[in-house]
């Protein structure tokens, strides 16, 4: 009985001392209890600063990871719309660095040819290019291989001779035969600014050059061309062409090119229609609609920009 006894005491004791705890004024636990009950309350709010700032604590990394996701998922609208914004300077810079790429053809921007000059009478500028003769004294034929079935006619090449001497000339003509990829022949007048005539073939590098100029780009089309079948030519462009495009029936359709540098549409659609040309920089340029006048050079106010 002494046991039993003396557990009921002590049993008593505690439970006076409990209650008497609890009935104290300004109890300290209670206070301690509010608190962390406060700090639970603003968990979440809490929580919201660690998904801002993910590596600002490691325990939060995968809560903070659905946050983040969705952090990102809200920007990506206002990236898009300044995409969208931005969009026909992206979209040229785009066709620039593809244009470089992918638009021109054995003749690229930024690379250095090398080959023999010679020359011939070249006739005023007229030649396979069907450029018609003029004061243009300063041109050449293009090897068939980089002559590229009419892809260099209009280009303008910066020829170097060993001596130091240069010379720029537009292509005009092909270079058939003999002439050896890398191998110009030159004008006349072009070749006397790098050696003399009794040299007769002189080895050279040369390069693509964009030059200045005043001139802006022509349209002809070609004799015979009507509604029913035509041949479209650009005539002074500052860059290599690399397409000719059409609009027929409300969209752009690429015409093939002939290596005597007309662009055929042989069943005469987009013929008298608007013209987009565009060099191997990925310039574009529009001509409004021009009247089918076979074999009249008609004037625009267009030209690529400078390279």
């Amino acid at each position: 009985m002494s046991k039993r006894w003396l557990f009921l005491s002590a049993a008593a004791v505690l439970i006076v001392v409990s209650l008497a705890l609890v009935l104290l004024p300004g109890d300290k636990s209670g206070e301690d209890v509010k608190t962390e009950a406060g700090h639970a309350s603003t968990a979440p709010a809490a929580t919201g600063s660690a998904t801002n700032s993910p590596s600002a604590t490691g325990t939060s990394t995968a809560s903070a990871s659905p946050s983040a996701h969705a952090t990102d998922a809200s920007k990506k609208p206002s990236a898009t719309a300044s995409a969208h914004s931005a969009g026909p300077s992206a979209t040229k810079a785009r066709q620039q660095a593809a244009g470089t790429a992918s638009l021109a053809g054995r003749i690229r921007p930024g690379v250095t040819y090398r080959g023999v000059a010679t020359f011939y009478d070249a006739d005023g500028g007229a030649g396979a290019c069907l450029y018609d003769p003029g004061d243009e004294v300063l041109t050449g034929a293009m090897n068939t291989a980089d002559y590229e079935s009419s892809k260099a006619c209009g280009a303008y090449v910066l020829v170097h001779a060993a001596g130091g001497a240069t010379v720029t000339v537009r292509i005009t003509n092909e270079c058939p035969g003999d002439c050896a990829p890398g191998q110009i022949d030159l004008s006349a007048q072009a070749f006397a600014k790098l050696a003399s005539p009794s040299a007769g073939r002189i080895p050279i590098t040369w390069n693509l050059v964009s030059p200045s100029t005043s001139d802006t780009i022509s349209i002809r089309y070609k004799t015979g061309s009507s509604r029913y079948w035509c041949g479209i030519q650009a005539i002074g462009h500052r860059n290599p062409l690399a397409r000719l495009e059409v609009l027929a029936g409300g969209t752009w359709r690429q015409l093939p090119r002939a290596s005597y540098n007309y662009f055929l549409s042989e069943s005469g659609s987009g013929c008298g229609g608007s013209i987009r040309l565009t060099d191997i920089y990925g310039e574009q340029l529009t001509v409004p609609a021009l009247a089918v006048r076979p074999d009249v050079v008609q004037a625009t106010r267009l030209q690529f920009a400078k390279h």
